[in-house]
């Protein structure tokens, strides 16, 4: 082993490389050759191991060694003053442990994201100001309105009549919940949806799928549902929180500023999001003594028009899978 290392020195002003050495001696690094300086050793910063590129040894004011054909002699050096890697950079150097923490990483993620992302997802969509999601859903809806939806064919009568209907429905658990019926004619066919400003949209062909006003107040219960556990506002700061950490990772943030909006409308609800509406549904339409057979109705319709016409026929399967579970969900209750 050589007392000295051969290396490379920049004043950290200019580009000029001067051929140095530097030793140790009594805890103080001598540079020698072309340029020459003393410092203490605990005033040194040590760049991490790479196998390919070289490593550096910088000084307080911005001047730096590197270290390239010798990485060797350094590291034997280091080793004589005492320098040892950090934990993190020994792990990286190993891959056993670099596996470990790449599972181990991968393991927190994904608790993170099934148990404390929905958990604060929850907490902060109560918290959000009401001004803020009324200025969100109205956004929403005036770029649906430019994209997807035109103006309901409906009558005033009509569309007064089922905003009446609904408005007289008792909730079940006695608290109310601010809301506001808006009809709309889709290009995608029945849709249905809650947005976080408490608009309610309904499409006309919706209504007429169903062609029964109790299954449309059960569709609304549902609805009523997500919008009193403010379904919406979850996933959509759950999927904030998911974009964002990508566009943190990938560098792409464009991607949420751009798509937020619409996205909202693709959003599939949870099997316990469903489950809650669900529910919701079934304890107002009892409590206000409308069979549950209307309910059920709704989600047989549903899926007939999706066996027939495709999921692209059945929009509103989209954010709201009519799976046959959540129908034998609604029978049982039926029998209780």
């Amino acid at each position: 082993m050589s007392e000295c290392v051969y290396a490379s020195y920049f004043d950290g002003r200019t580009s000029r490389l001067y051929h140095v050495t530097l030793q140790v001696a009594e805890g103080v690094a001598q540079v020698r050759g072309e340029f020459e300086r003393d410092a203490a050793l605990d005033e040194l910063r040590v760049s991490e191991r790479s196998r390919h590129a070289p490593r550096k040894v910088t000084f307080p004011d911005g001047a730096y060694l590197e270290v390239r054909d010798d990485l060797a002699g350094l590291t034997q050096l280091l080793h004589r003053t005492g320098h040892a890697d950090s934990w993190v950079v020994r792990i990286q150097q190993s891959w056993r442990g670099a596996l470990a923490a790449a599972v181990g990483t991968v393991a927190v993620l994904s608790l993170g994201y099934i148990y404390a992302l929905p958990a604060a997802a929850d907490w902060l969509a109560r918290a959000v100001p009401p001004s803020m999601e009324r200025q969100l859903g109205q956004g929403v809806l005036a770029v649906l309105d430019k994209r997807v939806f035109e103006p309901s064919r409906f009558s005033d009568q009509r569309m007064d009549a089922l905003s009446a209907r609904f408005r007289q429905l008792q909730p079940p658990d006695g608290e109310t919940t601010q809301w506001r019926l808006v009809f709309r004619k889709s290009r995608f066919g029945p849709n249905a949806f809650a947005l976080p400003s408490g608009d309610i949209v309904l499409t006309d062909e919706m209504v007429r799928l169903l062609d029964d006003e109790d299954a449309v107040m059960g569709v609304l219960a549902h609805e009523l549902g997500h919008l009193h556990q403010h379904h919406m506002m979850r996933r959509v700061i759950q999927g904030a929180v998911v974009t964002a950490g990508a566009a943190v990772l990938f560098g792409d943030v464009s991607s949420l500023l751009s798509t937020a909006p619409t996205a909202m409308l693709d959003m599939k609800y949870s099997r316990d999001a469903e489950r809650d509406a669900d529910q919701y549904a079934i304890a107002m339409l009892q409590r206000n003594g409308i069979p549950l057979d209307h309910l059920l109705l709704v989600f047989e319709r549903l899926q007939k028009v999706e066996k027939e016409h495709g999921a692209e026929m059945a929009a509103y399967l989209s954010s709201h899978p009519a799976s046959e579970e959540r129908i034998a969900y609604v029978r049982a209750a039926m029998h209780h």
